[in-house]
């Protein structure tokens, strides 16, 4: 998800530390079987697509119980992270971005909601594609 085991570590300090994010636990069960966080890509310094829209939170969902992998959990985690960011946050989008190569995340991501908006150079995952799912503005 962020690279290294260091990575990762550092990407769920900043947001534990920042004002402008949402970090929950994933749990099956009452047994916690992964992690969730939305950031606001302006606190993330550079690190997303300078072409996001401002307003932007940026989306991470990590399953850490193997057995529960491919099993639709991330998807309905980022989903219910992306309905919690636009009901408490005035975020225009939420985004992921996953690497060209991860199809079944990507067709994860399009069940949760999200496009396909660009492909970009992540200095981690190579191509990956940067996918938005736009605030639902009422009629």
């Amino acid at each position: 998800m962020w690279g290294s085991a260091a990575a990762a570590d550092a990407a769920v300090a900043l947001a534990l530390d920042s004002d402008a994010a949402l970090c929950r636990m994933i749990s099956l069960a009452g047994e916690p079987i992964g992690y969730a966080q939305g950031m606001d890509v302006a606190a993330l310094g550079g690190a997303l697509p300078q072409s996001l829209p401002a307003g932007t939170y940026d989306c991470d969902v990590f399953i850490g119980v193997e057995t529960q992998r491919g099993k639709g959990f991330g998807q309905r985690a980022l989903s219910m992270l992306a309905d919690e960011v636009f009901a408490t946050t005035l975020a225009v989008a939420c985004s992921v971005v996953v690497s060209i190569r991860n199809e079944t995340a990507v067709r994860g991501y399009e069940k949760a909601g999200f496009r396909w908006r660009e492909v970009w150079n992540d200095p981690i995952d190579g191509p990956s594609w940067v996918m938005l799912r736009e605030r639902p503005w009422p009629n």
